[in-house]
């Protein structure tokens, strides 16, 4: 049921407006307040999914109650109520974060359109949110090592800033991890991350993806595309498997680092762009430079802060917390209750040679919730994830 509150000082505006909701929804439950201090007691005390508010108000005035609102409760949609002559702190209001205003005497047409917008938009936001956090969870870094602080503090540092990383490490280390790290806690976290794993295109494929193509310019162009670095404008572009990027592709992509614009292929207009780049390989980098194989200016471009990810045998003390978390992670995907293991199946565990790294860790933990015991013991990992 959609709650509603009417913050406005005039009791026959408050009841109109009350009026016009109810009949046009039984099921809006309507709540009123006088001024813009009982309206902010009532919304630090329960939750609404739509808040009208005068601006001419004593005690505290509109503007006063929405800039309280923007900074504890942005997700809540304000509609500001507006006289004759508050047209142009109307606008004012929008422009600091209001979602619209309604000139007195309400149209009531405009009204309930408005209505519906606003809620509609509540929900799009709580799902937003509710998606965001799913993402932060996917992404969580999880160890105390010294290895995985020293990574954390790196990382600390660094995110605020522009500067490019270049991350190494193993497959399966969690590279992706730190590079979305690097992206939430930067001040590009409310643009888009774009991820490329530069290993799955096709090297005739890659400069289409990276900077788009126009219509024509090779048989299957039938229309123009925008590039992942277009996509990317205003956030983060993260290039993953740098090191098996073709080196046509690697001239392009330095010529992006070093103008920040870029040409869609069959177009010699160029774009602007404003992106954070973040590489990563599992290659030696410099062995490859050496061989011939990649771009000695494009390395030292890309690799302003190094970050080495270390293998999970390097780290093996994480190893009971990773187990832990991937256990209460999959019982919350799968529905199922949580499992424990034993202490001798956490040492046979920790005995293995985890040449796959985080990500071959987690397919164990799934295979034995699935074919384990409701107690995971070492017989159990000797039946179904002993390595071969």
């Amino acid at each position: 049921m959609p709650k509603i509150l009417i913050v406005e000082d005039e009791a026959a505006i408050r009841r109109v407006l009350s009026k016009i909701l109810k009949e046009e929804d039984p099921a809006y439950d309507v709540f009123e307040a006088e001024d813009g201090r009982q309206g902010l007691e009532m919304i630090q005390s329960q939750e609404f999914d739509l808040v009208f508010c005068d601006i001419k108000m004593p005690v505290m005035d509109g503007m006063e109650l929405l800039a309280a609102m923007q900074e504890q409760y942005s997700e809540v949609p304000v509609v500001m109520i507006s006289g004759h002559g508050d047209l142009e702190v109307a606008v004012e209001a929008m422009r600091i974060g209001a979602f619209d205003y309604i000139s007195k005497p309400p149209d009531l047409n405009r009204l309930l359109n408005t209505v519906r917008l606003a809620l509609d938009r509540k929900q799009l936001v709580v799902a937003n949110n509710r998606l965001s956090k799913k993402v932060a969870r996917k992404y969580t870094m999880i160890g105390s090592t010294q290895a995985l602080d020293h990574i954390k503090s790196m990382i600390d540092k660094v995110a605020p800033t522009d500067a490019r990383v270049l991350i190494t490490g193993p497959n399966g280390s969690g590279k992706e991890l730190v590079a979305h790290a690097l992206h939430a806690q930067s001040s590009r976290a409310k643009g888009p991350m774009i991820e490329v794993n530069c290993a799955a295109i096709p090297s005739e494929l890659i400069e289409s993806e990276l900077f788009g193509h126009v219509k024509g310019a090779f048989t299957s162009a039938v229309k123009d595309k925008a590039g992942r670095f277009e996509s990317a404008n205003g956030g983060t572009l993260f290039l993953d498997e740098i090191g098996d990027m073709s080196l046509p592709a690697q001239a392009k992509v330095l010529r992006a680092l070093q103008e920040q614009k870029i040409h869609r292929v069959g177009s010699d207009k160029d774009i602007k762009v404003d992106v954070r780049v973040l590489a990563a390989t599992n290659k030696d980098l410099i062995h490859e430079i050496k061989e011939g194989r990649f771009r000695e200016d494009l390395y030292h471009r890309l690799a302003v802060i190094l970050i080495d990810v270390p293998g999970l045998n390097e780290r093996k003390e994480d190893l009971p917390e990773l187990v832990t978390y991937f256990c209460t992670q999959i019982a919350a995907e799968q529905g199922a209750p949580i499992k424990t293991f034993d202490s001798k199946a956490m040492e046979l565990l920790e005995s293995f040679d985890w040449t796959g790294n985080i990500r071959e860790l987690r397919n164990v933990v799934e295979r034995l919730i699935i074919l384990g015991g409701p107690n995971i013991t070492q017989e159990d990992v000797r039946l179904f994830a002993q390595k071969k």
